[in-house]
């Protein structure tokens, strides 16, 4: 499964962030103050040729590109390891590039399917309590393997709360991490 993020950098909310440094990674002191002060009061405006709007505090978003961007977003998104692996799946985080791999003899295949989906489920709610979205319409969901055993494995596409994701052939190249 490879999930894809709706502007998931811009996302990040500032106050859960600090939340979590503090209490999942035990941050605290100056070094939390150092945090804190690189992401909360700044503030954006938009300028055109005539006329300047208002400035408006920025409270989500952490730059994209930048290392301390990717990592403050892994961090942000660490809980998710363990609420994937609680389902017995792996998962692999790269950035904003989440992947959840599984396997299964194709005999149990539909079983893997019904465990995908309440493991989707549980990632969703944990995304909309975190102020992420998933976007469903760019998420893929990909068998791998042989020729001579596709035709064993389900053709249904898996349920992913009220949407469903219609098996892909091949992964899209930007997802690959």
């Amino acid at each position: 499964m490879l999930l894809d993020l709706s502007a998931a950098f811009d996302t990040v909310d500032h106050n859960i962030l600090l939340r979590r440094l503090e209490h999942t990674y035990q941050l605290g002191g100056v070094a939390l103050e150092w945090f804190r002060s690189y992401l909360v009061g700044c503030s954006q405006h938009v300028r055109t040729s005539s006329s300047t709007l208002a400035p408006s505090f920025i409270i989500c978003g952490v730059p994209q590109g930048l290392v301390l961007g990717t990592i403050l977003f892994l961090l942000y998104t660490a809980d998710l390891l363990s609420l994937i692996e609680c389902h017995d799946f792996t998962p692999h985080l790269y950035a904003d590039n989440t992947q959840i791999l599984g396997s299964c003899r194709p005999s149990v295949s539909q079983d893997l399917l019904t465990r995908m989906s309440a493991c989707i489920d549980e990632v969703v709610a944990w995304m909309r309590s975190s102020r992420l979205q998933l976007n469903t319409a760019k998420t893929e969901f990909l068998w791998s393997t042989t020729s001579r055993r596709l035709h064993q494995l389900p053709q249904l596409p898996l349920r992913v709360g009220s949407d469903h994701i219609s098996q892909s052939s091949t992964m899209s190249s930007q997802r690959r991490s």
